[in-house]
């Protein structure tokens, strides 16, 4: 006890000789001085705890039974006294004693609006600093998160007790460690928490106004979007925070005020989409144009003629901005927008002006002989401005080019290094037990997947020669596989096996619905798949000879063959189905002369590629029998995988040439006789050119590698089928002159 102060070691051996609890709690008065005074150390305030010991201050937190004349709320504020001191010490603070009493102080706390507690508001205000104290360690928020201390606070601000936004302060904290986790499954606490603030939000008009954007935006951040979108229609908050936001944003401002209001502008897009700015009933599009301008000219205030230093001291606001362009270009894409050739104009020249300045951010960075050594947070910025000019470039194709070219070996480093950090996390949280907080310190980096967000940008970029030349230079093409692997393992998900003491019982329940989230990554990675397949069918096409002597091709062959006939015949899979196919049809003609004809993976894929160009057309599902029409499987999907079957066809026909082995698969499935029967039925004249000529080529080429397909042919229908639709070389191939 060398530290102590001797007037701590005083107090302590007259607590040590307290006979009783009366004498205990006179000289806790003479504590509640000496706790305050400079003198007492962290050793000191230890000692002090341990000699009083938790057991009497809970019991003066808790009891009741009081000297006559004193009320009960003396010995409570006594105790809180002391103890708020006490919690300034972080090994105190997370004293197992100290959390398993949080129930206490939350009691205290939410009995706020007793009549009580009206004469010693100090009661709960240093309740609150208990738990604030308690909130700002890990070992403390757990124990918060246990005892339900989410929703007991969200009772607080929603009944406006005293001291309600340290509450809220405790809340956003905790929510903003655990995330989504932290809210639970029921959304009612949280719709009924947000609808408050935010009305609160939309009718203050002080200066709070704007700390309430700030914790509204990390309250929508935190939030389970799975849990919380499909019933945000029908609450209020949506509503007000539009009404209070766009009174701000139409209203002279200074920084202060625009900064919380675009960060939150940036947070409900994210949740709700762009079409939450289409609320105005009598102008939808004006708001939406209007915070569209306001983020655009704010990235170029920040980032124009500023080193990456001065950028990234606003990486926060400057990010929010980002998501609402990129959320507004996708959303443009989709053609939903009716904008008048004025409102374009304007849109075009305000992305311009934000991608230049982005542009130009990104190549001093580049270009910095310390951009490998970046700390993990301002990579994360920098990944941020890859992220939206993608988003740009794979919508405006021919933008900056010169520019983008220069920059691509950076934005693919950093793209791969965050692709390997995000495998790396979604690895971890299949190992992670349920209920676990985010642990942020794994990797900044692994939060998302940059490769993935690439991809679309470069379906086009990969039809330019420069570019192309950069991929292969680079040899890019293999983290594209090892994405490719990675996509496929999340689309072709297996639930875990059943347990050991399970199997062989009858199931007395039906089988569980899949997780939204899990569904959301799976129909992700489809669409990611279908994205990397449109990038090696653009190398393949276009760098015939690279692809021909490439192992890394070779592999991704087999991959397809082995996986391919493994997807689930699914309508979410059709898409994805077709692309497989023909990316393999194309890789097949280059990689011929590496074929195995005994190799039973090729004729499992052939089958499987087959089934997907055979079911596109039929007669059955039309109302006129004699009229051929999209099978409705294909039709929902038809806009993407019309070219696609036409491709698929061609290059058939190419394989058939080089590989003629092939063609007893076409036979044997009775494929080439069902596409006979069912020409022959389709009425003189119907037949498109462009199905015409695909049909005829790929029967002629198949003709030509196995005359063994002329009496299956005629069997179906042949005569018929080429005197209605005039199909001049098959007619020769198959009946002469």
């Amino acid at each position: 006890m060398d530290e102590i102060p001797e007037s701590i070691k005083k107090c302590i051996l007259i607590i040590n000789m307290a006979k009783s609890d009366t004498e205990k709690f006179a000289a806790l008065f003479m504590v509640t001085k000496l706790v305050k005074g400079k003198d007492c150390n962290s050793q000191a305030r230890k000692a002090l705890f341990e000699a009083i010991g938790f057991k009497f201050l809970k019991k003066l937190l808790t009891s009741n039974n009081v000297v006559d004349d004193c009320p009960p709320s003396v010995y409570k504020s006594l105790a809180l006294s002391i103890l708020t001191t006490f919690c300034n010490e972080p090994e105190l603070a997370t004293h197992p004693e100290m959390l398993a009493n949080i129930p206490v102080f939350l009691d205290i706390v939410q009995t706020s609006d007793n009549e009580d507690y009206d004469d010693n508001l100090i009661i709960i205000s240093e309740a609150y600093t208990c738990l604030q104290c308690i909130a700002e360690q890990e070992a403390g928020q757990k124990a918060l998160i246990e005892v339900g201390a989410i929703t007991k606070m969200s009772e607080i601000y929603s009944h406006q007790s005293f001291q309600t936004d340290e509450a809220l302060n405790i809340l956003v904290k905790l929510v903003s460690r655990y995330g989504p986790a932290a809210w639970g499954s029921d959304p009612k606490p949280f719709h009924a928490l947000v609808n408050k603030i935010a009305l609160d939000f939309a009718t203050d008009q002080s200066e709070r106004k704007f700390e309430l954007a700030t914790i509204l935006s990390a309250l929508l951040y935190s939030c389970n979007k799975f849990i919380i979108v499909p019933g945000a229609a029908d609450e209020t908050w949506p509503q007000s925070i539009y009404r209070a936001l766009h009174d701000i944003l139409t209203s002279k401002i200074g920084k202060n005020q625009r900064d919380p209001a675009l960060k939150l502008a940036a947070n409900i897009i994210e949740l709700l989409g762009v079409e939450w700015t289409f609320l105005d009933e009598e102008n939808p599009k004006k708001f939406f144009l209007l915070l569209l301008q306001l983020c655009a000219i704010e990235v170029r205030m920040q980032l124009e003629d500023r080193s990456f230093k001065q950028a990234y001291a606003n990486a926060e606001l400057v990010t929010s901005c980002f998501i609402v362009l990129e959320m507004s270009i996708n959303y443009m894409a989709t053609d939903q927008l009716d904008l008048e050739q004025k409102e374009k104009q304007s849109v075009y020249t305000s992305f311009k002006g934000a991608f230049n300045a982005v542009v130009s951010i990104l190549t001093k960075v580049s270009n910095d002989k310390n951009r490998d050594k970046l700390p993990d947070s301002e990579k994360v910025f920098v990944c941020a401005m890859v992220r939206v000019l993608v988003a740009w470039i794979a919508q405006e194709t021919t933008a900056m080019r010169e520019q983008i070219y220069a920059l691509m070996p950076f934005m693919f480093t950093l793209a791969n290094d965050s692709f390997h950090a995000y495998r790396a996390r979604k690895l971890a949280e299949k190992t992670k037990t349920e209920g676990e907080p985010m642990d942020t310190d794994i990797s900044l980096m692994g939060q998302i997947d940059l490769l993935r967000l690439m991809l679309p940008a470069l379906c086009h970029l990969v039809v330019e020669d420069k570019a192309r030349d950069i991929v292969f230079n680079l040899k890019q093409e293999d983290i594209l596989y090892e994405a490719m692997n990675f996509h496929w393992s999340i689309v072709h998900y297996k639930k875990p096996p059943i347990p050991k003491s399970e199997r062989g019982k009858a199931r007395t329940q039906a089988e569980p619905e899949l997780d939204p989230k899990v569904l959301d990554d799976m129909r992700d990675s489809r669409a990611a798949m279908v994205s990397l397949c449109n990038i090696f069918m653009n190398l393949t096409v276009l760098a015939p000879k690279a692809v021909e002597n490439s192992m890394l091709f070779n592999t991704l062959l087999k991959f397809i063959f082995n996986n391919l006939p493994e997807l689930k015949n699914i309508p979410e899979n059709l898409v994805l189905h077709g692309h497989l196919a023909v990316l393999g049809l194309l890789l097949l003609k280059q990689q011929s002369s590496k074929l195995k004809k005994n190799d039973f993976s090729i004729c499992r894929y052939i089958q499987s590629t087959i089934r997907f160009l055979w079911d596109a057309y039929n007669v059955d599902e039309s109302n006129d029998p004699n009229a051929l029409v999209v099978s409705m499987a294909y039709k929902e999907h038809w806009n993407e995988i019309a070219d696609l079957w036409f491709l698929g066809m061609q290059t058939m026909s190419g394989v058939l040439t080089i590989v003629p082995w092939i063609s007893e698969f076409a036979i044997e499935s009775g494929w080439a006789e069902g596409i006979a029967e069912m020409l022959a039925k389709v009425k003189v004249g119907t037949l498109p050119p462009n199905v015409k000529s695909a049909f005829e080529d790929f029967l002629c080429r198949l003709v030509d590698s196995n005359e063994s397909v002329k009496p299956v042919l005629k069997k179906g229908g042949a005569l018929k089928m080429c005197r209605n639709h005039r199909l001049m070389e098959l007619g020769k191939k198959l009946f002469g002159d």
